[in-house]
């Protein structure tokens, strides 16, 4: 006899086959799916998704989930998402969660969960060896790089301000992704304590800009304590000269913080030494597996050199937690970030990286620094088509050049362009604006990603972009 909220093990297992198999042919045929399909509000309401008295067949709402609920929604690990940054997720990291799910595992403390706890430093310990960083190094799994780089900055703060923040002030690019803004506002800083850097024609950030910035808060009484370095902005790829920024901290005493989160995943490509020269001279890096490491959402972690600050940062001992002191080798990651209840994110990369050894990742890294630098070359020998931002970190940046427009005409065409093949659904692309002209950018790091899937999107940008301009001319002639 089952409970309230129990199935028979026969219903168990039958909705578990069947909860898998569409997992599986949803794999085998994102090809074939739209990239994304977005409902409006009126049509979402229109889904019979009130709640009742009495349950409904699971085999019932099951097929709802799929077909309907799922069904808006963009696929981010499809071969042609190329919009923001994907999430390519490998079908281990899918097992992961399910495991995590099912057995319903709390990472708080080494007393709850002390098997997956060592799986979680473990995995920290792997990444920390390969950024040349010290064994007092601590971090932990988050949510995401929002989490990872608010956690960052908190540390900062504790290490090099104390009690009063009031004149403190964190220093980034133009380019640094929007998270720094949010983790400034929610960490209790005024907007003026936030200073953006103006970055150069390649997008990193201005080393002599930042230095005059630098002199100037200090004459007028400030406190500079922190600067973000971006490792592979969200716009271009842009990697900050690492090296230059750790020698200009140092002098300073200032944290050097790096944003990570899409880029750092590829120092493990062959390329590192090329790119990440001086990641070793951070004080704290944010990582995004569920980017660059092909992992499904949400997975990302945080390193921090000065270990004892980031737990001195966090660490409260309430008396119902009183059982879980530990040695400190015996990690309670509850003490190293906001989170009691949490899951244990690091199994799923730690999986992957089990079934598909380091050496295929760095092959699928490596893939797609070829695939964009492919692009790169492919788009540039089509004449409507112009690049604007080379291949960096695999992203790329283009405009499209063909037909008599203002400018202002023609950076409304690219939103159209990307609005008209987005709703087309073949593939998924977004904008962004490059000195002032509105590009469009494409993101090709998702293994799964072939030649075929970007000449197809861009012979249909094309032509999405030609009747755009004839329905543009037909409307004045209107006129």
């Amino acid at each position: 006899m089952t409970g309230p909220l129990e199935l028979a093990p026969e219903e168990m297992r039958s909705l578990g086959y069947k909860a898998i198999d569409a997992i599986v042919e949803h794999y085998q045929s994102l090809r074939d799916q739209p990239a994304v399909k977005t409902f409006s509000r009126s049509e979402t309401k229109k889904l019979d998704l009130d709640f009742r008295k009495e349950g409904r067949s699971p085999d019932e709402v099951l097929a709802q989930v799929i077909e309907e609920i799922f069904d808006g929604s963009a696929r981010l690990n499809h071969p042609r998402f190329f919009a923001f940054i994907p999430s390519p997720g490998n079908y281990i990291s899918v097992i992961a969660d399910l495991l995590v799910s099912g057995f319903n595992v709390f990472a708080g403390t080494w007393l709850a969960s002390s098997g997956p706890s060592e799986v979680e430093l473990r995995v920290l310990d792997w990444f920390r060896k390969l950024c040349d960083f010290p064994e007092e190094t601590r971090g932990l799994f988050v949510s995401g790089g929002s989490v990872a780089n608010m956690t960052a900055l908190a540390a900062a703060r504790f290490d090099k301000l104390g009690e009063d923040q009031s004149r403190g002030v964190i220093y980034s690019s133009d380019q640094t992704h929007s998270s720094i803004d949010r983790a400034v506002r929610m960490l209790g800083f005024r907007r003026d304590q936030l200073r953006k850097i103006a970055s150069d024609s390649q997008g990193r950030l201005d080393l002599a800009a930042l230095e005059l910035a630098l002199a100037e808060d200090t004459k007028a009484g400030r406190r500079p304590f922190c600067v973000v370095a971006n490792l592979g902005t969200t716009n271009f790829g842009a990697i900050d000269a690492l090296e230059a920024l750790g020698t200009i901290c140092r002098s300073q005493d200032l944290w050097l913080h790096g944003d990570g989160a899409f880029g750092a995943g590829a120092i493990l490509s062959s390329r590192k030494n090329e790119l990440f020269a001086g990641v070793e001279g951070l004080d704290s890096l944010t990582v995004d597996p569920h980017k660059w490491l092909f992992q499904t959402i949400e997975c990302a972690f945080l390193l921090v050199k000065k270990g004892s600050v980031l737990r001195d940062c966090f660490r409260i001992r309430p008396d119902y937690l009183k059982d879980v002191e530990r040695a400190d080798e015996e990690r309670n990651f509850c003490d190293y970030g906001i989170q009691l209840t949490r899951r244990p994110r690091a199994l799923k990369l730690w999986l992957s990286l089990q079934v598909f050894g380091e050496d295929a990742f760095r092959e699928a890294i490596d893939y797609g620094f070829a695939l964009a630098e492919r692009a790169e070359q492919s788009i540039s020998s089509l004449e409507p088509w112009e690049i604007k931002s080379g291949a960096q970190l695999g992203i790329v940046a283009f405009r499209y050049v063909e037909g008599d427009l203002e400018d202002e005409e023609r950076n409304q065409l690219h939103l159209d362009l990307v609005r008209a093949i987005n709703e087309d659904g073949l593939a998924m692309i977004s904008s962004t604006v490059f000195l002032g002209e509105t590009v469009l950018r494409l993101c090709l790091i998702n293994p799964s990603t072939q030649i075929s899937d970007l000449e197809r999107t861009m012979e249909r940008l094309t032509a999405l972009a030609r009747e755009l301009l004839e329905e543009g001319k037909a409307a004045k002639s209107g006129d």
